[in-house]
């Protein structure tokens, strides 16, 4: 994860100046009153598979959901349910090991049968229940396992880091490692928290991919400004992170925050960007059988569009993810996913530097050796910037290595 020093190098940078924030531990479990569970329902055949995450009272949600046109049915149930109490969700059920995608009626009506089974546990109404579901695709939900989870889970539900581990343990599929970020800041006198828990690992692409995240916070904002701050927080986090450049049927951000009037405030929008991108960066460093990470920066841009659409089409390029994976100091490939990206850059003006050191400069002029390339490119972790020299805008991006572990653990996903 990156360091609470970097929180003002991405989105969130003006309101980080003024907002010193401050990164504890725990993930979900660091937000006072809200309680966790994760639990082995049945639905995989060892591993914790349940999530149930409780609310300490109603909270407006905000979501940001995947541009699939093919969309499971827990993003439609759930979509259903913010319309009609957006304002007074209490809790949040996720289960991984089924995606419950491309199942039809059947699919929506155990995405709406887990909804209710959870509000009958905390005497709420369904429509006040996320529901969300990570895993293979055609796949029917096993809802009599499923129920005997939740009534496990609801029995379960504890405060603190444990237990947020334990929720972030059973949202997994290929992931590795368990994903959590959680920030503090003061501001009119009072502390507040935001905390979060993901999933990813694969079928990550720009515009969101088969990751799930779910972000609370103490803090109090009307629902529409959560939704913009969060809209804006994953332009800058989630939608510039790419594994494979695949992207699934089920990804969503969900964040919650306490009912209020007033608009996102400066540390609330720099703490809520912040957490994304430390689950974001987690997810790359993640990465089905990756080996590296390549944070790539570009500057000098028109305009912050064509800076990030630079960025996305460098970190999702096949070719680049090769390279890297082989540490080829193959810049070449670096300029033309940027050129192909079509954001009207100029040929005669564009510098690209790895690490501290200029690779080419203006287009043309090679100013580092193969060697020396070669051995910055050995690293674990390897920047790159590529300067368009037209302007004064920036972006940076997030991805890794494409490996031939990628490869065995696709293709032999469900088998």
């Amino acid at each position: 994860m990156l360091a609470p020093s970097r929180a003002d190098a991405h989105n969130g940078a003006a309101a980080a100046d003024a907002v010193r924030l401050i990164q504890v531990r725990g993930g979900l479990g660091a937000v006072p009153g809200l309680r966790l569970a994760g639990v082995h329902a049945g639905i995989k055949k060892r591993k914790s598979d349940l999530a149930l995450i409780a609310l300490p009272g109603p909270h407006v949600c905000a979501q940001v959901i995947t541009t699939n046109e093919i969309k499971a049915a827990p993003l439609l149930v759930t979509s259903a349910n913010l319309a009609t109490d957006g304002d007074d969700i209490v809790a949040i059920v996720c289960n991984s090991g089924c995606a419950n995608a491309c199942t039809g009626e059947r699919g929506i009506r155990d995405a709406q049968t887990t909804a209710r089974h959870a509000a009958a546990l905390l005497g709420v109404r369904p429509a006040q229940v996320v529901v969300a579901s990570t895993g293979v695709i055609g796949v029917t939900m096993p809802m009599d396992r499923l129920a005997k989870g939740l009534d496990r889970a609801f029995k379960a539900l504890e405060e603190g880091p444990e237990a947020a581990n334990d929720a972030a343990e059973a949202i997994m599929t290929t992931d590795h490692v368990p994903k959590l970020a959680a920030y503090a800041w003061h501001e009119d006198g009072k502390r507040h928290v935001i905390g979060g828990i993901a999933k990813g690992s694969g079928m990550i692409a720009p515009n969101m991919a088969t990751m799930l995240a779910f972000i609370a916070t103490d803090a109090a904002v009307s629902r529409a400004s959560l939704t913009e701050a969060l809209r804006e927080a994953a332009d800058g986090t989630f939608n510039m992170i790419s594994v494979d450049g695949d992207m699934s049927t089920n990804d969503a951000v969900y964040a919650c925050a306490k009912p209020g009037p007033q608009n996102a405030t400066p540390g609330l929008r720099a703490a809520l960007a912040s957490v994304c991108r430390d689950l974001a960066v987690g997810m790359v460093e993640d990465g089905e059988g990756a080996t590296k990470t390549l944070t790539f920066h570009v500057s000098g841009a028109r305009d912050t569009q064509q800076a990030r659409a630079i960025a996305r089409a460098v970190i999702n390029s096949s070719l680049v993810k090769t390279a890297l994976y082989g540490e080829d100091p193959n810049w070449g490939r670096i300029v033309a996913a940027a050129g192909a990206a079509g954001a009207q850059m100029d040929p005669e003006t564009w510098s690209l530097y790895l690490g501290s050191h200029l690779w080419v400069e203006r287009g043309a002029i090679e100013a580092m050796s193969e060697a020396e390339a070669h051995h910055v490119l050995e690293e674990q972790t390897v920047e790159a910037r590529l300067d368009l020299g037209i302007g004064d805008a920036t972006a940076t991006a997030w991805g890794c290595d494409l490996t031939g572990d990628y490869v065995r653990i696709n293709a032999h996903y469900r088998t």
